[in-house]
């Protein structure tokens, strides 16, 4: 009887012990190319979330603005920090667009438009991004070392999902949203 008691909590505490370490081993983290204020944009230069991040005329979405948008505002230095002097002199003056890491990439398999959303259904980019207008710097991206995806698919949580709808992009929070809104879905809108 002691041999099995043994066993049982061997094995749960090698659960336990690998359901804690997993998420530390699973994902890798990566700085991005430079800080990023949000709130200085919205505030002091008094732009709106579609002053950066466009539709292009065919109604396709760019998520990362160019570095092309920077420059009226940033042709010069506007200011004495070492990221705005990168921002300068690295991606303005040379034309570079800045290497962002993408938290919301998706499968190569999985077609997401933001048109219908944003255009159609009104939906305001808190919605899905929370209030990142009021961020003052940029989140930790997270890597998954076994898919190259960005943590934020999944949420702060391994099993998927957190308090707020927009802490994960996986496939379950679209289809329940859609449910909820009485909106449509089949498996080709998205996966193509």
């Amino acid at each position: 009887m002691a041999g099995a008691l043994f066993v049982v909590l061997g094995l749960a505490t090698g659960l336990a012990a690998g359901w804690l370490a997993l998420p530390a081993l699973l994902y890798g983290r990566q700085e991005q190319p430079l800080p990023f204020n949000h709130l200085v944009h919205v505030e002091a230069a008094s732009m709106s979330c579609e002053a950066c991040h466009i539709f292009a005329v065919d109604g396709s979405f760019r998520g990362i603005p160019a570095t092309a948008g920077c420059v009226d505002c940033h042709a010069e230095q506007q200011g004495a920090t070492e990221a705005e002097r990168i921002l300068v002199e690295e991606y303005i003056a040379t034309g570079r667009e800045i290497p962002w890491l993408v938290y919301a990439r998706q499968p190569d398999n999985v077609y997401f438009s933001h048109a219908p959303h944003v255009r159609r259904a009104g939906l305001e980019c808190r919605r899905c991004h929370g209030d990142r207008g009021t961020s003052t710097g940029t989140p930790p991206y997270e890597v998954n070392r076994i898919t190259g995806y960005s943590h934020a698919l999944w949420g702060p949580r391994i099993q998927g999902g957190g308090p707020n709808e927009w802490d994960s992009m996986k496939m379950s929070d679209c289809v329940d949203c859609h449910a909820a809104s009485g909106v449509q879905d089949h498996c080709l809108m998205c996966h193509k």
